[in-house]
């Protein structure tokens, strides 16, 4: 509390200013810190909270944030249309768009225009200043040829509805670097974090990029919130190394401090959270090498915990089961690493019986669609297993 009121005294004052990083082939100058509308706040009925969820808007924006990230699946559709009324007080030319092509949702070649159509009006907007072919692995990428999908998307830009062309990926380097040579891009997205610099070769695909002299977009910098708060001992050592900053701090201004970065995507749903990204990437130094020893440190601290690297994107609601996956792993990896089985039981024991993960037969369309690449039949089986041992103590 003492932090988050800190951080609002210091911008209510103006004691801070967002840090801007310009846009290479143009110039433009790009907040450090993007705003994902992902992960607004809700109401009871699951639904965007549009009065807290503006209030948050407002405040980003008067704090300097003029990147603004959705996408056609977010909020089960509502992201984009909440996007249109939260920033229609301001004029279009302060602030950017991006908005992301669900090819999966594509079964021919009209459908790529149907939907991009469809997101223009749904945004309120004659153009998207960051438009980019969403979630691409080798099944996307294989669809993105199949449906000429990348040559209708130049027509766009080059009619103007679209000022800067990309994509966000999920696969492989190998593949990463397959999709970058395949095509002129002007930008890609990637889950880049300290957990992930070595677990899942986010090094090695952000050197990719940008060896090719394209910039970053991060997504994912505190992996879903699973960098909020590691373990006890690794939380211990980040705050001892800088008490002046909090744990969710280190990952956003570890992925900030890189070069080629050009924005960093938080899907903030209350103030504390929004306060400390805006004290974090205004500050004008970010991360030293010594920090980065430490937050590579920590990364394997919370991996010895043997969590699950779930970033609850929510894209694994495919199960034809209903298990509640995202919210399984949570529980799991909060119970790997605090150890408290009580806790773990008690909330396992308020889920419905069809969440549960022993109802899983193992058809694997959730691993299909995740892109983390969990094996997330194995993990359900292993959620499943220590669930009964506890219950058998």
């Amino acid at each position: 509390f003492i932090i988050a009121f800190s951080y609002y005294i210091i911008f209510i004052y103006g004691g801070a200013t967002m840090n801007y990083r310009n846009f290479n082939a143009d110039g433009t100058p790009i907040s450090l810190l993007g705003y994902g509308f992902m992960r607004m706040p809700t109401d009871q009925d699951g639904k965007i909270d549009y009065q807290k969820a503006k209030e948050l808007v407002d405040t980003a924006y008067k704090n300097g944030v003029n990147y603004f990230d959705t996408a056609y699946m977010y909020h089960g559709g509502e992201s984009e249309l909440f996007l249109a009324k939260a920033l229609a007080d301001y004029p279009r030319e302060s602030y950017h768009i991006a908005n992301k092509m669900p090819l999966w949702m594509a079964k021919t070649s009209d459908d790529v225009d149907r939907i991009f159509e469809e997101q223009l009006k749904k945004c309120n907007t004659e153009y998207f200043d960051f438009y980019l072919v969403h979630a691409v692995n080798k099944d996307i990428f294989k669809k993105l040829k199949e449906l000429g999908a990348y040559e209708k998307l130049i027509a766009r830009k080059e009619s103007g509805q679209i000022k800067r062309l990309g994509f966000s990926f999920h696969d492989s380097t190998e593949v990463l670097r397959e999709v970058l040579d395949s095509y002129k891009w002007d930008f890609v997205q990637l889950q880049l974090n300290y957990f992930d610099w070595s677990y899942q070769d986010a090094k090695g695909q952000y050197e990719a990029v940008t060896s090719r002299g394209l910039q970053v977009i991060v997504m994912e910098p505190v992996r879903g919130g699973s960098l909020v708060s590691l373990t006890p001992d690794a939380d211990r050592m980040l705050l001892t190394a800088r008490p002046e900053r909090t744990v969710p701090s280190w990952a956003m201004r570890f992925a900030a401090h890189l070069d080629g970065v050009l924005c960093v995507l938080s899907g903030m749903s209350n103030e504390d959270a929004l306060m400390d990204n805006l004290a974090s990437l205004s500050d004008s130094e970010l991360f030293t090498d010594g920090d980065k020893a430490v937050a590579l440190k920590a990364a394997e601290m919370l991996l010895a915990a043997k969590t699950v690297p779930c970033t609850a994107c929510g894209y694994c609601y495919v199960c034809p089961r209903s298990i509640a996956i995202p919210k399984l792993f949570k529980m799991y990896n909060e119970y790997s690493v605090d150890g408290d089985k009580d806790w773990f039981m008690k909330r396992y024991d308020k889920l419905i019986p069809e969440e549960k993960p022993f109802n899983c037969i193992k058809c694997g369309v959730c691993s299909k669609r995740c892109p983390q690449q969990i094996d997330i039949p194995a993990r359900l089986a292993e959620i499943d297993r220590i669930t009964k041992e506890l219950r058998n103590r």
